[in-house]
């Protein structure tokens, strides 16, 4: 399939050559490559270069996720749009024909793959992956979630609906619910897996959370998150983490973690549902540049070598 990888980065020399590395090494072959670069300053676009990107430049001024998204995909040639962020990496030399096989469906908009972390993550995002994106496949699924760090969609679909560029997060969730609106099916696709690297500080798990409980109450103006939300979503989640962390004998290492991932996680939710200030540029600068039943059913073997990284 023709297809072109968008990948939107600032400052992220440190994984993006992993992530081009992997993509080099798919089975499919001429692969575009886009790069969406918003003012790095180190040598992310120089390592993009070497491995034949398309630079395609955007100001902090006009940073918003989904205006970089629609720069990353009007530059893109590609009948088919790879989103992936430039701290992930594939796991497996067909990532991409795994993610772009649903589309053997003409009605599907969407294809989005698994995640999971690495060993700067915290724990509590370990179990947050598991839970969102499980072993097991779902090739049309009954929800619009699908998640940017690592999806496919159709281009011509774009062009009918660019992402949302007001938005201070969620605009995969925002396009992927227009898309089911339209009568177009999302799959999850557990065989594309990547592996989504954070090594996040308290702070900027607040802000995340914080960015994207804003761009929720966008999408759905009329959605709550009182503190009643917050005080059982934060005991129910923490409670859970350290059972699980108890039975895989890691309490003792990642108890205090739990608790303040959580926490902040909940803590941002509210925030953001709240918030009252302005949308503005200056709002979605501070949040960029920064100072279930499926679990139960067990995943058929992959009898697919995974690419090996030389670090």
């Amino acid at each position: 399939m023709n297809c072109s990888v968008v990948i939107r980065a600032y400052n992220e020399a440190k994984d993006i050559g992993r992530l081009l590395e992997g993509i080099k090494q798919q089975n499919l072959n001429d692969v575009e490559i886009i790069l969406v670069d918003s003012g790095s300053t180190d040598e992310t676009v120089s390592i993009a270069e070497s491995y034949r990107a398309k630079i395609v430049h955007i100001t902090p001024e006009k940073f918003t996720f989904g205006r970089s998204l629609n720069y990353g995909v009007e530059a893109a040639t590609g009948e088919f749009i790879v989103n992936i962020s430039a701290h992930c990496y594939p796991i497996y030399p067909d990532w991409l024909e795994q993610l772009l096989k649903p589309f053997d469906d003409e009605n599907l908009a969407v294809s989005y793959g698994k995640q999971r972390g690495g060993v700067t993550n915290q724990y509590s995002e370990h179990q947050f992956f598991k839970q969102y994106f499980p072993d097991i496949s779902q090739p049309r699924q009954g929800h619009p979630y699908s998640h940017n760090a690592n999806a496919a969609i159709r281009k011509s679909l774009w062009e009918q609906h660019p992402y949302n560029e007001a938005l201070t997060g969620l605009e995969d969730l925002a396009w992927s619910s227009w898309a089911m609106e339209q009568g177009y099916g999302i799959a999850y696709t557990a065989e594309a897996e990547i592996i989504h690297l954070h090594d996040e500080k308290p702070a900027q798990v607040h802000n995340r959370y914080r960015r994207e409980a804003i761009a929720m109450k966008q999408i759905l103006p009329n959605s709550t998150f009182s503190l009643w939300n917050f005080i059982r979503l934060w005991l129910s989640s923490t409670y859970s983490d350290l059972l699980e962390a108890k039975r895989e004998d890691v309490l003792r290492q990642y108890w205090a973690s739990i608790l303040w991932f959580r926490f902040l996680q909940y803590w941002g939710t509210y925030q953001g549902y709240n918030y009252s200030g302005k949308i503005d540029a200056q709002l979605h600068q501070g949040f960029y540049y920064p100072p279930g039943i499926l679990s139960e059913k067990t995943p058929a073997p992959r009898a697919v070598e995974k690419i090996e990284y030389e670090n």
